[in-house]
């Protein structure tokens, strides 16, 4: 049975972890995007990265479907921009930065690298909402926060707000 994980919210610093890649496909793999894919649903988000619940591994869960039943388990997710892109404008939110809401520009067109659960590799060029998501996504394993693409000013209105909403 599926957990709810808990959600490290914005400025927490194990949020600027870069995670390892993943070189064990075993059962707690399985296991965490379970686990990660319950408390996106619960969350109400479309998309979580493992750095957002404290695991610090190349693993980022989706669904991006209106009925929630189309779950999708990226290991190891990489991209690279290809060169006839465009930059595409999209409000974007975030489980750990509950609350905010940016619009943000990033490349329309992304060749996709991953493992399955079971490792086994794969390539893409996603389109529209999944383009954005995965690289909100792969930022996360990054440590990097959507509020690193606004001002200073901006970023630091959303950390206090957030602490103080945290110490309540």
């Amino acid at each position: 049975m599926a957990k709810k994980l808990k959600i490290l919210i914005f400025p927490d610093p194990r949020l600027r972890k870069v995670a390892e890649k993943v070189s064990k496909f075993d059962k707690s793999l399985q296991n965490l995007a379970d686990d990660m894919l319950h408390t996106m649903y619960e969350a109400k988000g479309i998309g979580l990265a493992a750095t957002q619940v404290d695991h610090h591994i190349r693993l980022v869960v989706m669904d991006l479907s209106e009925d929630r039943n189309e779950p999708r388990v990226f290991v190891n997710p990489s991209y690279k921009v290809l060169k006839n892109h465009n930059l595409f404008e999209f409000e974007e939110g975030c489980l750990s930065i509950p609350g905010f809401n940016e619009t943000i520009s990033r490349p329309d067109k992304i060749e996709l690298k991953w493992q399955d659960i079971n490792g086994k590799e794969h390539t893409d060029e996603p389109e529209g909402l999944l383009t954005v998501c995965i690289q909100h996504e792969i930022d996360h394993l990054e440590g990097k926060l959507m509020v690193d693409y606004v001002s200073a000013l901006k970023r630091d209105r959303v950390r206090s707000k957030l602490l103080k909403d945290y110490r309540r």
